[in-house]
């Protein structure tokens, strides 16, 4: 008898387990075993609604003149320059739709819509950006990074099969189509496309990564990145920036609009987005509202970020959004550093040829003690330099890499990056010649496989040509790249 009441209680026990992992599963199933698609989807179906709703119902600000070329200077407080014109008509209907989005994200019940405890590098290319990408993903690996990637193309139409399917898997990337991620879950209507800049806020927010390096297609790091993702600054903040050369030039309005105090404009940099670090279990909400900036960007807010002053866009939409949430972050201080050669006949002109970023753990390690380069450089030496952002020309030979500036004195083959001999010591090593490798492998062994290289001939040549006239011969002049 007692034995019969066991095998009865034990199949009740059966049964209610069975159905409550049923009623689990299908009532409303955590997001640690929702399928990332469907909370992606979640996402966006919470998302696009609030990006409609709160659309900034006034006319465009109207700008009258350009900030020029404003250096950012740490020490001497410049007055924000405000070049709109129209503020009195575009202050108040923008900042009741800012109101509504911030309050509306703030109570939004959005989930994780990303894989829990993973970390990875998120970028975006297409066409003519593709080889660039290819050559940095290359240099990256180069590194020892094991990090996985994902590439976000705009739609289908910058989708190259052979490349998505054989040569970035073999790379540990994969490729992702936005507009399909993007695609409207029960609407036969359009939406509105995400293009140009601002692609980059929504492949930030619809990566599988909890934690990510963003990369532009030409930025590259000099160093496996992980230690960057596992170290201060960025285990304490959930975002890192590194800066750009130039003042920041919002205009006052916007710090009306966001409801918070105009900053001076000793206080940072303006940003070079081409590099960040964000997890999204902090910051979520932050991207969200650079999402907002991004997505009324071309109307609204790359003016009033930016108001036209040189790398207009995106670059400043996401440390704007993150100040205006009152979320943590660190903003690099250390100047970034043109890289490039002197002008043939001219000691002290140099082209500009890509930019050089710090070490985010050695700038904080000097920021933390209150020694800041920025204002007064002999408190310590520099950090060293962690990324390249290689865009001037780009590592692409299809799309003139080997143009003016890889020409000396003579007009014959010279390095890209001889200038200035302190940013030269800081790298520590001989990247040019990495970078040259890996654009003379990708050159060689996929001269056709690129869409926007099939209409081209002897890449592989050329490169092969430079390479051996500038890194085989003893006599090119090699510039100190270490300072011992």
């Amino acid at each position: 008898m007692l034995s019969r009441r066991r095998t009865i209680v034990a199949a009740f026990l059966a049964a209610f387990c069975l159905l409550s992992v049923y009623y689990f599963w299908h009532k409303e199933p955590p997001n640690l075993v929702r399928p990332l698609q469907e909370r992606r989807s979640r996402l966006w179906q919470h998302l696009h609604p609030l990006l409609k709703k709160y659309v900034p119902d006034c006319p465009k600000p109207i700008q009258n003149g350009s900030p020029g070329l404003p250096r950012f200077d740490a020490i001497h407080e410049t007055p924000r320059p405000n070049l709109l014109t129209n503020v009195d008509e575009i202050l108040q209907p923008m900042q009741s739709a800012h109101d509504g989005f911030v309050q509306a994200i703030q109570n939004l019940d959005i989930g994780d819509a990303f894989a829990p405890g993973t970390v990875g590098i998120v970028s975006s290319a297409g066409g003519t950006y593709l080889p660039t990408f290819v050559v940095s993903l290359s240099l990256l690996r180069r590194t020892g990074s094991t990090l996985p990637v994902e590439l976000f193309m705009k739609d289908r139409t910058e989708y190259e099969g052979h490349i998505c399917e054989v040569v970035l898997p073999q790379l540990g990337a994969k490729c992702l189509v936005l507009s399909e991620i993007l695609a409207d879950w029960n609407e036969t209507k359009s939406i509105q496309p995400i293009e140009g800049f601002q692609i980059k806020s929504f492949a930030m927010l619809f990566s599988s990564f909890e934690k990510f390096l963003w990369l532009d297609a030409d930025c590259v790091p000099l160093h496996d990145p992980m230690a960057l993702l596992q170290s201060e600054p960025f285990a304490s903040t959930g975002l890192v920036t590194w800066p750009d050369f130039w003042a920041n030039t919002a205009a006052p309005v916007y710090f009306n609009i966001s409801r918070q105090p105009e900053p001076p404009s000793t206080t940072r940099q303006a940003t070079e987005a081409g590099i960040m670090f964000v997890s999204k279990s902090t910051h979520t909400r932050s991207l969200l509202l650079a999402a907002y900036y991004n997505y009324y960007g071309p109307n609204y807010y790359y003016s009033l970020l930016g108001q036209g002053a040189p790398g207009a866009g995106d670059k400043d939409t996401f440390l704007h959004a993150a100040i205006a949430l009152n979320q943590s972050f660190y903003a690099v201080s250390e100047t970034v550093v043109d890289l490039g050669n002197l002008k043939p006949g001219n000691s002290q002109a140099a082209i500009n040829a890509g930019y050089a970023q710090a070490d985010p753990i050695q700038d904080y390690d000097l920021t933390s003690q209150g020694k800041w380069r920025v204002r007064d450089p002999s408190v310590a030496k520099p950090p060293r330099v962690y990324f390249i952002h290689a865009g001037a020309p780009e590592f692409n030979p299809g799309k003139e890499l080997l143009g003016p500036k890889l020409q000396g004195f003579d007009g014959s083959p010279t390095r890209l990056w001889t200038y200035p001999p302190e940013a030269m010591r800081r790298l520590g090593f001989d990247a040019e010649r990495i970078f040259w490798e890996e654009t003379m492998s990708v050159a060689c062994t996929m001269e056709s496989g690129f869409e926007t290289w099939k209409s081209k001939s002897g890449l592989c040549d050329t490169v092969r040509a430079h390479w051996k006239a500038v890194f085989e011969k003893p006599d090119i002049k090699v510039p100190a790249l270490t300072d011992g």
